[in-house]
């Protein structure tokens, strides 16, 4: 299951990309917000990655205007690491070499279509495991401890 969230800011692309989720038949939860009135966005976007953090959602997606306030938010839950991409390399890239658990994207930065792109890129690469990444990776989480 996919943890998915947004602002008022990403709320267009938030419903757009839970569409292209329904087409792939991959299930996620909703964790606000549910219209465009102004609201906050670390209240939607902690909510989705504590559910990653815990394991009740694999994976999570979170969207505010310019996915930069969400990712930040995203990354202060223990666990997480939530980046930011506006195309499909780096989408592709901090699965394989940082095993990124979080996706944030920019609602007034992508559009529909290339999101479309950046979601199957994200959800569909695997992390690559290479010892060097999973060192690098272990170096970042210890900060948490």
């Amino acid at each position: 299951m996919i943890a998915i969230a947004s602002d008022h800011g990403g709320f267009d692309l938030k419903e757009s990309v839970k569409k292209h989720l329904e087409e792939r038949n991959i299930e996620y939860k909703d964790f606000g917000t549910y219209d465009k009135n102004s609201c906050d966005y670390p209240d939607f976007g902690i909510a989705a990655a504590k559910a990653v953090a815990a394991g009740e959602c694999e994976k999570g997606i979170v969207i505010c205007t310019t996915g930069i306030g969400i990712s930040i938010a995203a990354n202060k839950v223990k666990g997480i690491r939530c980046a930011l991409c506006s195309e499909t390399t780096t989408a592709r890239l901090t699965r394989e070499h940082n095993d990124a658990n979080v996706l944030a994207m920019g609602g007034g930065m992508v559009g529909p279509l290339l999101a479309n792109e950046i979601v199957d890129t994200f959800l569909d690469t695997a992390f690559s495991n290479l010892e060097k990444h999973s060192r690098r990776i272990a170096k970042v989480m210890d900060v948490e401890k």
